[in-house]
Formats: structure tokens, sequence, C-alpha cells
């Protein structure tokens, strides 16, 4: 296996991870790597560095961040985030593999891309749970914004920097469960 293809399986699960904040930010910025040519993606790819993908993805990704402003929306989104986030990690995960076997490749996006995406997302429902019901909604929209932040970080440090990306995920990960783990026990 080439460093090349461990690159881009580390900036594909990254990505995915991302997708489990929020599902669109990470789609832009792949959009935007592929557009300027920061990152190749998959030849059957290629339109996602169009400019109308970019359009799309600009605006998707502006109503999502918004919506999780929003106390009744962001409950009700958290309802289908978990498989959308999947769907999104799964594609993105496609989306940055080398030439490989489609069966490797697909296997590889569903289980560590979609699988990624799924369990941050599923992470991140919780969390707002947890602070709705401690807080009554107040500090969700504190909880929205260090998601975004966190979507962005990791999903531009994934084109930048794959390694530094994985590292920034596994802490956001572990810095989720525990603050699930206090919320259980509050």
């Amino acid at each position: 296996m080439s460093f090349e293809l461990i690159v881009s399986i580390i900036l594909g699960f990254s990505l995915a991870a991302a997708a489990g904040f929020r599902v669109f930010v990470p789609l832009l910025v792949l959009s935007l790597s592929a557009h300027f040519g920061w990152f190749p993606v998959n030849d059957t790819w290629q339109w996602v560095g169009s400019v109308p993908a970019l359009v799309l993805l600009g605006v998707a990704t502006i109503f999502e961040v918004g919506a999780y402003f929003i106390p009744w929306v962001d409950n009700l989104l958290d309802t289908i985030s978990v498989p959308l986030a999947a769907i999104a990690g799964t594609l993105l995960m496609v989306a940055t593999m080398g030439d490989m076997d489609p069966t490797i490749t697909w296997a590889l996006a569903i289980i560590a891309g979609g699988g990624a995406a799924a369990a941050v997302s599923g992470t991140t429902s919780a969390t707002r749970l947890g602070s709705t019901a401690t807080t009554g909604g107040i500090a969700n929209p504190l909880v929205a914004g260090t998601e975004t932040i966190a979507a962005t970080t990791v999903s531009v440090a994934s084109i930048f920097s794959p390694i530094l990306a994985l590292v920034i995920v596994l802490l956001l990960i572990g810095l989720g469960w525990k603050i699930i783990s206090r919320l259980r026990r509050a």
C-alpha cells in the first residue's frame, strides 16, 4: 500500500468524521479542494469541484449551520443527522480514495467512513440531548457553534494535514464521550 493511498484513506476518514458534526461542511471543503486543485478527488467525483457544486454546497452549508442555532430545529435535525452523516461519510471516503478495487473501496468507505460519521453524529446528538435536558436548550447554540467549529477545523486540517486531522478527530471523540459520561452522571 503506497503512502499516497494511506494519506487518502486518512483524509477520507477525517472528512467522514467531520460529516458527523455537520453534513455539508466537509462536502463544501472537499468541493473547494477539488476546485482549486489542493487535493485530487476520485475520477468519478470531478464534478464536486465545479462551480454549480460549490454554490449548491455553499448554500446547503449556510442553511444547515443556521438551522442548528434554532432550538427546536436542532433537535429535529438530530433525528435525521445520523443516517445522513453516515451516507455523507461513506461518499466522502469514496471520493478521496485512489484507484483501488471497488469492492475494497466501498467496504472501507461504508465501514470506516460511514461508521466514523455515524459515531460522531450519534455522539453530538447525545450531547445536544443532554444539553437540552440539563439547560432547557439554552446551551444548545453554544453546542451548535462548537460543533460547527469542529467540523470546519477537521475538514480544513484534513485537506492540508490529514495526519493532524486524524489526531484532532480522535481527541474530539474522546472529549465527546467524556462530556456524555458527565452529563449521564448529572
